[in-house]
């Protein structure tokens, strides 16, 4: 074999090593992504769990004061259960429906001082908004790194590779254009006590009466 032959030789087994080298490189980078996808997904799961655990204890504590429609605990019920379970876009928007429903709980809650008194109340409602804020949190560290996955398998090489090793894209962890819109509370799903009802009732028929009064006072200079 000439000397000639040998650097061939050589300069093939440098390239193949080096495309090798560059194929595993970009491989190892996909599941290192990969990872930092699924460790943030499993820690989103968590807060939907902590969720999922606190919100009975809340329609408990509020069933003692407020009386809610059949349809507005079955729904959620539903979106309870639905929230740690399906793709991530299905508990993505279980969680935006749940924020929502918690939301205008909490606003109707207002007219109710025995309710807002109440310490139980107070620490669920503690403890709902911190597991909100944590949601929040993972959230946007798993879209970051949704986003480092996703560019890493659609633009090149990895595009290239990307198929053949079975990676695909993650979903963003994202709200619903709907969900965005300020939260709208149905105080028609409420029906409150009597007491409350007829006390904060009263003051209307006696703003009515002298209303007429001070018209029957003045209608003598009318004419």
């Amino acid at each position: 074999m000439d000397l000639l032959s040998e650097i061939v030789i050589g300069v093939f087994i440098v390239v193949v090593l080096v495309i090798v080298g560059i194929i595993i490189a970009i491989y190892n980078g996909f599941v290192s992504k990969r990872n930092r996808v699924q460790d943030a997904s499993a820690q989103i799961d968590v807060q939907l769990k902590r969720r999922y655990d606190l919100i009975p204890n809340l329609v408990n504590v509020v069933k003692g004061y407020m009386k809610y429609e059949k349809g507005v605990l079955t729904q959620i019920t539903q979106l309870r259960s639905s929230i740690v379970t399906g793709s991530m876009q299905d508990k993505a928007t279980a969680n935006n429906q749940i924020s929502q429903a918690l939301k205008s709980i909490f606003a109707v809650a207002e007219n109710y001082p025995d309710l807002k008194a109440s310490q139980n109340f107070k620490d669920l409602q503690d403890q709902l908004m911190d597991t909100e804020d944590k949601i929040a949190f993972v959230r946007t560290s798993y879209n970051d790194y949704v986003l480092d996955y996703n560019n890493a398998l659609q633009t090149f090489p990895g595009n290239v590779f990307a198929a053949r090793f079975n990676f695909k894209p993650a979903d963003f962890f994202q709200t619903p254009a709907e969900q965005k819109q300020p939260v709208k509370v149905d105080f028609d799903d409420v029906n409150a006590p009597s007491a409350q009802v007829g006390s904060a009732a009263a003051p209307a028929p006696a703003q009515k009466r002298s209303r007429q009064k001070k018209q029957q006072g003045q209608a003598p200079k009318q004419g």
